[in-house]
């Protein structure tokens, strides 16, 4: 069953008047409980826009959004509800802090869940393990952090209230290579422990190589395509039109296979092409035939 499934959905920016734009334009969508999904598009194609009504936080002009089976717009759902079961971690999310102190700050969701002190202790503890935050930190204030601690602190807080549907709008922004790798490390591990559906949004198709099963493609508001990575990658030169840049290694093996080599144009992995690389040069078939 899909955890996240819309049917339709569009959503007008300044309807019936001469500014009338649409921001996503019926999107028909289904994505399935446990997977790991990079969202991907240019500047102004609809991505942030989409997420934000997965958990309600706009409206569509027409359409259905369903999460875990329920059309989240209907009179007998409660959208509060549905922000505790999608959260939703926005760009340079550090930039959210205000509490005092970092315990409080990861608390803040929890409580407002009306849960127990002991519950929403044991969920602070959880997720500041996850994102690797020492207990020590805890009782520190937010702003006493480096800008990738602060972002962890951000990230815990929306873990803590143990979410269906994990959402991230470009969590690497403006960090540098080291603590990209860091915080996309910590998002994929959580995935694999927890097994929740996680969706983030990303600018760079090298990133959403690394930890993506499944890739959507959005351009000037519409879904392109929501496929396999493999599949996605394949598609290369359609992506390119767009003004998206796939994987330097997807360009590799594009213009190998273009030149007559017997390669997969869709490898996205360095692994991958290593191993297309050694089945070569050993002068056997390739096994990805």
């Amino acid at each position: 069953m899909a955890i996240i499934k819309t049917e339709h959905l569009t959503y007008t920016y300044s309807s019936g008047t001469p500014f009338e734009k649409a921001a996503i334009d019926d999107i028909n969508l289904e994505i399935e409980e446990g997977e790991m999904v990079g969202i991907i598009g240019h500047t102004g194609s609809g991505k942030s826009t989409l997420i934000q009504h997965f958990n309600g936080l706009v409206r569509p002009t027409s359409g259905k959004i369903f999460i875990d089976g329920r059309d989240i717009w209907s009179e007998e759902v409660k959208i509060r509800d549905i922000r505790f079961q999608v959260g939703l971690v926005f760009q340079y999310p550090e930039y959210q802090l205000f509490e005092e102190s970092v315990y409080k700050d990861i608390a803040f969701g929890p409580k407002n869940m009306g849960l127990t002190e002991a519950e929403i202790d044991k969920r602070v503890h959880e997720a500041a393990e996850f994102v690797e935050l020492p207990a020590s930190a805890l009782n520190k204030s937010p702003f006493e952090l480096s800008g990738g601690q602060k972002r962890r602190v951000a990230i815990a807080g929306v873990i803590a209230m143990e979410p269906k549907v994990l959402i991230l709008d470009e969590p690497t922004a403006g960090l540098d290579p080291k603590g990209r790798d860091h915080i996309l490390g910590q998002i994929v591990g959580y995935h694999k422990e927890t097994g929740r559906t996680v969706l983030i949004v990303s600018h760079s198709m090298e990133d959403v190589a690394k930890f993506a099963n499944k890739v959507l493609v959005m351009n000037q508001s519409r879904m392109f395509c929501y496929d396999d990575v493999k599949n996605v990658f394949s598609r290369s030169e359609e992506i390119a039109g767009m003004g998206l840049a796939v994987p330097q290694i997807t360009r590799v093996f594009v213009e190998l296979a273009r030149r007559g080599y017997p390669v997969d144009p869709g490898v996205y992995t360095v692994e991958q092409a290593k191993k297309q690389v050694m089945e070569l040069m050993k002068g056997g078939e390739p096994a990805w035939r």
